[in-house]
């Protein structure tokens, strides 16, 4: 199957879990900035929620409403060919995803989701990258905050730097926002399965071509006061900085032999031990049933931060690059990070994969490698902030 064939599928974009926190917020936004003639729809188990969903979206949208169940594979499979491209919310992906990513592998169809969970990546390689060569399907997952400013802001310090020379770059993280039930729920399932990710992981290094020739790492930093950016620098073991070295992989551009690292950025030391005390409490909580159970029930999915804390929320990420004898500090960096620029991440690169022209790629690939400068292009136009702050 080649993409020309799927221009005839009735709809160019269905978001999956349109009716959860960050599925309407998405909705909303292409809603609001779809371009003429966008076909698409909205989808999930229940009808009567799409169709009041369907009510409130911004000027009477024109878009379908399409009934499908992560319990039906049957109704996921129909959901992906008659779709160019699907973008999903539903998690945590490691419990509700696969099924989806299979429809889209064997119908052709592009997919995204907002997954931040390296088990179910890993997963999905192993299972479905094959297939989604084979029919031209391109897999893409972390298409929000998980991994996008990272993924594409170090795509941008790249162009900044030689080529064909060893590159390293570290990436600081800054925030100030909340999170919604599903975000919780989905970070406790990670931090409860950490021999099951361990083992997903070695899987798909069985499974991985090795890179002949060049070098792609992304190791885990050692805590240190950043001088580069004036703050206490904590190794922040996302997956972001595994998104990033597939990138570099992938692409010759970043050189024969190239570094990640990165690192949240806390400008007081007290806040910085605090912080590591609470998340080492609840990954510690998190291997207990009835206590994994006790904190899901604070903060059920579908809830999540109102609208004025979220338009108070904001978030910056600074890249420090080397190579070539040239340094260079660059900076992406946007509004609420978990909601409203990631309902604009996700429903951007929706847009970008339907419609604009990009690279041949197939299989599970990283937003990097997928659309890189038309999706750089793309969010820049839409308010998040790409920029070089000073060369050296």
């Amino acid at each position: 199957m080649n993409r020309q064939s799927r221009t005839d599928r009735p709809y160019d974009i269905v978001l999956f879990g349109a009716t959860g926190f960050a599925g309407t917020l998405t909705a909303e936004y292409l809603a609001e900035h779809a371009p003429e003639g966008l076909r698409w729809a909205i989808a999930g188990r229940s009808e009567a929620k799409l169709a009041r969903l369907r009510e409130l979206l911004p000027g009477k949208a024109q878009v379908d409403v399409v009934r499908a169940d992560v319990s039906e594979p049957a109704s996921l499979l129909a959901l992906a060919e008659r779709a160019r491209v699907v973008a999903t919310t539903v998690g945590p992906y490691v419990a509700y995803g696969e099924a989806l990513v299979a429809a889209c592998a064997d119908a052709g169809t592009d997919y995204l989701d907002l997954c931040g969970e390296p088990e179910f990546v890993d997963l999905m390689y192993v299972r479905h990258d094959a297939r989604a060569r084979e029919t031209g399907a391109r897999l893409v997952h972390a298409a929000g905050f998980d991994s996008i400013p990272h993924d594409l802001g170090v795509y941008f310090t790249v162009q900044q730097l030689p080529q064909e020379v060893p590159l390293s770059i570290e990436g600081f993280v800054s925030a100030d926002a909340a999170f919604s039930g599903g975000t919780f729920a989905s970070a406790l399932n990670q931090f409860a399965r950490q021999r099951q990710m361990a083992a997903a992981a070695r899987d798909r290094r069985r499974h991985e071509p090795r890179l002949v020739g060049r070098r792609a790492s992304a190791p885990l930093g050692g805590p240190r006061f950043a001088q580069e950016v004036g703050a206490w620098a904590l190794p922040l073991p996302t997956i972001d900085p595994q998104i990033v070295r597939r990138s570099a992989a992938a692409l010759d551009r970043y050189g024969p032999d190239f570094r990640y690292r990165q690192y949240a950025a806390v400008r007081r030391l007290p806040v910085a031990v605090g912080g590591v005390a609470a998340v080492g409490a609840l990954v510690a909580a998190a291997q207990v049933p009835p206590a994994r159970r006790w904190l899901s029930n604070r903060l059920a999915p579908g809830d999540g931060p109102d609208p004025q804390k979220r338009a108070r929320s904001w978030f910056s990420v600074r890249f420090v690059g080397e190579g070539g004898g040239r340094r260079v500090y660059t900076e992406v960096s946007g509004g609420d990070p978990g909601y409203g620029e990631t309902a604009k991440m996700l429903a951007e690169s929706a847009l970008c994969l339907a419609f604009d022209e990009l690279p041949r790629t197939a299989g599970q690939v990283t937003t990097a490698v997928a659309m890189g400068d038309a999706l750089v292009g793309r969010l820049r136009a839409a308010g998040i902030r790409f920029r070089v702050a000073s060369v050296r």
